[in-house]
């Protein structure tokens, strides 16, 4: 099949389509992994996972196995989490502490900067000249940057430089990062789950405000509870002392953002008020980074960076990893994300409200994943060769950003405005657009 056959994007029509087989096909989900996963930048972690020298922790790129760690010195590499005498896996755990990995195969050992520091039997082992020549350090990754404390790494050379991949989607990462004065953390308590449905799933529904009222009923009623209860306590700011947070002749509630390589955001007006994690810190937060700045920080924000970390804030806050297994099966790992330094009280708070909506066992995720696992029983049902789910906001979605994106130099390449009823599928678009332009080569092979 042709690239034209699982997408029909003709923005001179109106239209934009995807054909449910992007979602089913082994062959798709080979050059995906392939051209996507392990052919560009992807997301690995936080700084703050290997925060002290000799600390490590592990995850994936596509089908092979990573580990980042410190050095003595505090530096941060990133290598494959294989040891080269016959491949097998190095370091076990997810996260921990150690100046030496010891390989429990054959006792190969390397350090923490993935220098080799023995052979086992080495003298005895009667190797030629030829052996001796080769590195026997651990491969390091082709490319691995930083920006703040967001990691990511590429297997292959041939990508563009970090920042200009990240593009203007950065200023949503600070967001994030300027909310406590010495960065972010993780909470303890990883949580990492599968669901029987395509990765994408997961992509979209993360920029989905259409399926919230539908899916989330029982949520929503807790929220109109927790709303009476703080409705008094909003504190004066930019939202009501600005025309810029309100616009009663359009009823705006927020939009979404989409950028290059794949990025996009959607987000709601929410309000600086105690019902946020945030609120102890509302006026410091002002004072370091401005009003409106802070106000931002309050607001209803689902991120994704393509394409396979994801940030959802609105009660509390989630750091997401998507990690295709197979065509109908993903892996999710997620955390609750926080700010260095809050308060007990706040920390509480946020792990709370955390629990309620983002946990497996909570209000919200459990509902997301049987609708995916539907969808993907749906896929397979001989329906229309075309979705449906891609058209709303055609008519809203505009070139550039708009005044509200302006407050913190967004440059997004499109944008849109709506009541909260619109419920925007153009930011689909860009994941698309994004997944077309890496995999367009692979399909044709």
């Amino acid at each position: 099949m042709a690239l034209t056959d699982y997408i029909d994007d003709r923005p001179a029509d109106g239209v934009f389509r995807v054909n449910p087989a992007i979602f089913t096909d082994q062959s798709v989900f080979d050059a995906e992994i392939k051209a996507i996963f392990e052919g560009g930048w992807v997301f690995l972690g936080l700084s703050s996972q290997a925060e002290q020298p000799h600390d490590y922790f592990t995850t994936q790129i596509g089908r092979f196995p990573v580990l980042v760690q410190r050095d003595g010195q505090g530096e941060l590499g990133a290598f494959i989490n294989a040891c080269p005498h016959k491949g097998a896996r190095l370091a076990q755990l997810r996260q921990g502490h150690a100046p030496l990995h010891v390989c429990p195969y054959h006792s190969w050992s390397f350090d923490s900067a993935g220098r080799n520091k023995a052979i086992k039997s080495k003298r005895a082992g009667c190797y030629s000249a030829a052996f001796d020549q080769d590195d026997h350090g651990l491969a390091r990754l082709p490319h691995f940057g930083q920006y703040r404390d967001f990691l990511f790494g590429s297997l292959t050379a041939d990508v563009p430089p970090l920042a200009e991949y990240l593009g203007g989607a950065v200023q949503l990462l600070d967001l994030v990062a300027d909310q406590g004065e010495a960065g972010t953390e993780l909470v303890p308590g990883q949580v990492t789950f599968t669901y029987a449905a395509n990765w994408k799933l997961q992509l979209e529904n993360c920029s989905d405000a259409y399926h919230f009222t539908s899916t989330h009923p029982s949520y929503i009623r807790v929220l109109e509870r927790r709303q009476q209860t703080f409705s008094q306590d909003v504190v004066a700011s930019v939202w009501e002392n600005s025309d810029y947070w309100k616009d009663d002749a359009t009823g705006i509630g927020g939009g979404s953002f989409s950028f290059a390589n794949g990025h996009v955001l959607n987000w709601g007006v929410f309000g600086v008020t105690p019902a946020s994690p945030l609120f102890e810190q509302a006026g410091p937060l002002a004072e370091r980074h401005g009003e409106a700045k802070r106000d931002w920080m309050f607001n209803m924000r689902n991120l994704t960076i393509f394409p396979n970390l994801q940030i959802a804030e609105n009660a509390s806050s989630q750091l997401r990893i998507i990690r295709p297994l197979a065509p109908n099966l993903t892996e999710m790992r997620t955390w609750c994300l926080a700010p260095k330094g809050e308060s007990a009280a706040a920390r509480r708070q946020r792990i709370r409200q955390y629990e309620d909506f983002f946990n497996p066992t909570g209000m919200a995720t459990p509902d997301d994943t049987v609708s995916y696992e539907n969808c993907q029983m749906g896929y397979g049902g001989g329906m229309s060769r075309w979705l449906q789910g891609y058209a709303r906001g055609m008519t809203a979605s505009i070139a550039g950003g708009n005044r509200f994106g302006d407050l913190i130099g967004l440059g997004p390449e499109r944008s849109v405005l709506a009541d909260p009823q619109l419920c925007d599928e153009t930011l689909y678009h860009s994941y698309y657009r994004a997944w077309a332009n890496r995999i367009a080569q692979e399909l044709q092979a």
